[in-house]
């Protein structure tokens, strides 16, 4: 039975058994303590708090999910995949732990004819929690399995949470048993690759607190409802189905791996056997490959594009081990054009969105597969010539043992290169890495680029306090109709906790029965205004939305104070909101125009306004010529100039994809939206943003840059509104004082400049060839200043301020003169703007004396406070300290007098 069979038969057994059926949700999850949904669950974690009212009793799902907490296990076991799919059947406090036993073993064991899946019953065993007497007893009194197949098993095994704070509660596990080929008997205690774990049947009653491992975790109470949370593994499921050994060989999978095998040359399964573990490493990279490739694939489809941060580092990530292990395979060429449309294949069945996007999804992936291939050069190379120093070093008792953090760092921050492929190539070369000081650089620098964000938000209050409003029910969001509403205090929030009062000078959050304030969201920043009390005054700074339907404000107490339960005068900054409107129209304004002069691929996947700004990043492959940006910038404003109506509908999912609304990748939608349209279907998308009422009060639009943000992704920045005019005058600005001081008419700008940048260039090619004809004129008198070091004729000069260009070819001239014929040594170093280069020279019989450039470089660059390498014949360094030239010179002169000693 195909996976996809699979998944239909569970959605449409649990519809008949009075369950909706909720399509999964984006891979990126919006919550503090997740990148990605990770389990079936998760979206449905607010329904099991309590934190919103389920729209529906009991639910089921097929959802997309991803896990990389164990991905250097990826291949090595018959059970780790990163991207896999969780069928759940969800009760909101209607049905508990018999309905659940029940619907599982009818689902499992039931003919396939009849819609089931038709799984032998022998071959199924049950765990229950330790001290749950009720599981244990329905298993016996519901299904045919004997005691002896019914296990008891402590919190390691069989209670379940998300690993952080949050609902959680004791789980009853199915095992399916795939025979003595797999393993020895005794059941999932004993082996579980033998006794696969198919499904998770959890029974949600209690809220979690401090969660510090697997069964390490506080129960710090009952949640308002009995609920049933289940996941069964569809893959897992699947390999048992189809009766192969491991879930890379399920045909979601599999078709990836035999055409990686077919590229490389590699036959899988070389080595018979059932256990994974036991496999080929040619095996295990095969299987990466499939997994790896199959995850980007899914998760460029909900809208991540790689990057070094988060979601898109993960992305990265996967991408860039599958084409490694492809290269490690012996496949030197491009390997994703030809794995991706096969994974697409497989999984567009499910997911037919994969297909009709699949133009987007590749130019991400293949675009981020060469950005790699050039990484791998450079950064290959540079590892290479780090690890040879490093060995070179340790020779010695007390020489460095491993690469520093520090270079580790360089290679990912000015390189690109990844810490887990620095760690797997230095370890495959023998030497280790301080991890602990690569990550301790990048943590520093994660909190220098969120300084600037943690000033502006106070810190903010824990989940759990947020949650305390629940009973209060949702802000009501007046946003869209007004700017000013009367409403009443419910909540106060000072250094994460819950306050009665705030006093002047205090930072902190107000919860309101109402709004007129838009909260941070869809790219659009939160709203400035204030906040009145009679005589007190609050500024606004900052709109959040903690927990959804929930709208707290940040506010500034400048004068009087505010306690829960006052009348206030909630108003926003009404010049703040109309730029801010400007600025969102003129965001949907400028996608339409790129798709206009791009093409429908050209899709946005992220974007940021606020009064007078905004920036798109959108689908691209290549930088746009300033032809391009000008025609994308005269469609924006010929839209401006047409005055299009600007207008917002309520409908349902459904009715506004039929109606071709544009979605942004990674957003998790209701069953309602909110559609924007200007001009009607030249701009439709999804948006809870605020808007203009007419394009042409956006004023005008002027396209300030473009740029790279990430492989197959483009960023567009424009100024809006009164800020384009000001920039517009700006530039006018300068335009006239170049005229003034070139003496031309702005349309005689340009030729002037390119006349005055010639004679520019062709003096600076006078003044170089003058350099190196002096330069070179001196090299005789350098012949002659050759001294014999131990058998090695030596020639050092130190040449001022000459150019490193103009240093090589001094170098090179000296040797030359000196012949090849006896060992010989040049050195020379100059310092051009305080900044000295060395660079030295060896001849061949020096070479074969085992004198090497770059190891006499590598030393004298040191002195200079730099580094620097290169080959053996020739090789340069550099430094920061000028005033070390002459030691620097004088260190390779003492290597030679050492070596000769």
């Amino acid at each position: 039975m195909e996976t996809a069979e699979i998944a239909r038969r569970w959605l449409a057994f649990f519809e008949s058994k009075g369950h909706a059926l909720v399509p999964s949700a984006p891979l990126p999850f919006e919550d503090p303590n997740l990148l990605f949904v990770v389990a079936g669950m998760v979206p449905f974690v607010p329904y099991f708090s309590g934190a919103q009212t389920p729209p529906w009793p009991r639910a089921a799902s097929v959802q997309k999910c991803v896990r990389t907490a164990d991905l250097e296990e990826v291949g090595k076991t018959s059970r780790h995949l990163t991207f896999f799919q969780m069928n759940g059947n969800f009760s909101f406090g209607d049905y508990f732990k018999a309905e659940a036993i029940g619907y599982a073993w009818e689902l499992l064991t039931g003919s396939q004819e009849d819609g089931r899946y038709g799984l032998d019953k022998d071959r199924l065993w049950a765990t229950v929690y330790e001290d749950d007497d009720e599981a244990e007893s329905l298993w016996r009194e519901l299904t045919d399995i004997p005691a002896e197949r019914i296990i008891r098993r402590g919190r390691l095994d069989n209670y379940w949470h998300m690993g952080i704070p949050g609902p959680g509660g004791p789980c009853s596990e199915i095992f399916y048993d795939r025979g003595p080929d797999y393993g020895p008997e005794g059941g999932p205690a004993v082996d579980e690759d033998r006794f696969m774990e198919i499904w998770n049947l959890v029974f949600t009653e209690f809220e979690l607190g401090a969660v510090r491992s697997k069964a390490d975790f506080d129960i710090v109470g009952s949640l308002p409802h009995k609920n049933v949370d289940t996941g069964l593994g569809l893959e897992r499921l699947a390999s048992v189905m189809q009766g192969v050994d491991n879930l890379y060989e399920i045909d979601q999978v599999f078709p990836v791996l035999v055409t990686a095998a077919e590229m490389t040359g590699t036959t899988y399964g070389a080595v018979p056997s059932h256990v994974a573990a036991e496999s080929s490493p040619d095996d295990v990279r095969l299987r990466v490959v499939a997994d790896h490739v199959r995850s980007g694939l899914m998760l460029i489809g909900d809208g991540v594009t790689p990057g070094n941060e988060g979601r898109g580092y993960v992305l990265r990530r996967l991408l860039r081990r599958a084409v490694r292990s492809m290269r490690l395979l012996g496949f030197d060429e491009p390997a994703l054009p030809h794995l991706l449309p096969v994974s697409m294949e497989r999984m567009s069945a499910t997911y037919p969105e994969l297909r009709s996007d699949f133009d987007r999804i590749s130019q991400v992936a293949y675009a981020e597969e060469a950005a790699f291939r050039r990484t791998l050069v450079s950064g290959t190379t540079l590892l290479d010539t780090a690890v040879a120093r490093v060995k070179e070093s340790s020779a010695g008792p007390d020489g460095p043992k491993e690469l520093t953090g520090e270079q580790a760092f360089a290679l990912h921050d000015t390189y690109g290169f990844p810490i887990d492929l620095t760690l797997e190539m230095a370890s495959e070369q023998g030497v280790a890495v301080d991890e602990a000081g690569f990550r301790r650089l990048m943590g520093e620098q994660r909190d220098r680029a969120r300084a600037d964000a943690r000033s502006k938000k106070s810190g903010p209050a824990q989940a759990d306090v947020w949650r305390g409003f629940r009973d209060m029910g949702e802000t009501e969001f007046r946003a869209y109709v007004e700017l000013a509403s009367e409403a009443t205090v419910l909540g106060l929030v000072a250094d994460g906790e819950l306050v009665q009062e705030l006093e002047p000078g205090q930072r902190g959050q107000v919860v309101l029965d109402r709004t007129p304030f838009y909260a941070e969201s869809g790219g659009q920043i939160a709203d400035e205004g204030r906040i009145e009390i009679g005589e007190g005054h609050l500024s606004v700074v900052d709109v959040q939305r903690p927990v959804k339907g929930l709208v707290a404000h940040t506010v500034e107490v400048l004068r009087g104070g505010v306690r829960v339960g006052d009348s206030v005068l909630a108003q926003v900054d009404p010049e703040w909101r109309r730029s801010a409107c400007q600025a969102h129209s003129g965001t949907h304004v400028v996608h339409a125009a790129l798709r206009q002069v791009l093409g429908p691929t050209a899709l946005q996947s992220g974007s940021y306004n606020k009064p007078g700004y905004l920036r798109l990043d959108f689908a691209w492959g290549q930088a746009l010529s300033p032809e391009t940006r000008s025609e994308i910038e005269e469609v924006a404003n010929l839209a401006l100039r047409s005055d299009l109506p600007v207008s917002a509908t309520v409908m349902s999912l459904p009715r506004a994809k039929e109606l071709g609304a544009l979605a942004l990748f990674g957003e998790n939608y209701g069953q309602d939206v909110r559609v924007v349209e200007i001009g009607g279907p030249w701009s439709r998308e999804l948006c809870g943003g605020t808007h203009v009422q007419h394009s042409s009060q956006i004023g005008a639009v002027t396209v300030t840059g473009e740029s790279s943000v990430g492989s197959g992704v483009r960023r567009i920045e424009a100024f809006v509104g009164i800020e384009a005019m000001r920039h517009l005058a700006t530039e006018r600005a300068l335009v006239a004082e170049l005229s003034t001081l070139l003496s031309a008419q702005p349309t005689e700008l340009r030729a002037r400049v390119e006349a005055t940048l010639a004679r520019l260039k062709s003096a600076e090619r006078e003044l170089a060839a003058a350099r190196q004809e002096k330069a070179l004129a001196a090299a005789a008198g350098l012949v002659d200043s050759a001294r014999d070091i131990g058998g090695v004729t030596l020639v050092t000069h130190d040449a001022g301020d000459l150019a490193p260009d103009d240093l090589r070819s001094l170098v090179l001239d000296v040797r030359g003169r000196m012949g090849f014929d006896r060992a010989t040594v040049v050195a020379m170093a100059a310092a051009t703007n305080g900044r000295p280069v060395i660079i030295v020279a060896t001849s061949p019989p020096a070479r074969d004396a085992g004198v090497k450039a770059g190891v006499l470089v590598r030393k004298a660059a040191q002195i200079l406070g730099g580094g620097g390498g290169g080959k053996d014949d020739l090789a340069q360094g550099g430094g920061t300290d000028s005033t070390q030239v002459g030691a620097a010179l004088g260190s390779v002169e003492d290597a030679l007098r050492s070596r000769a000693s």
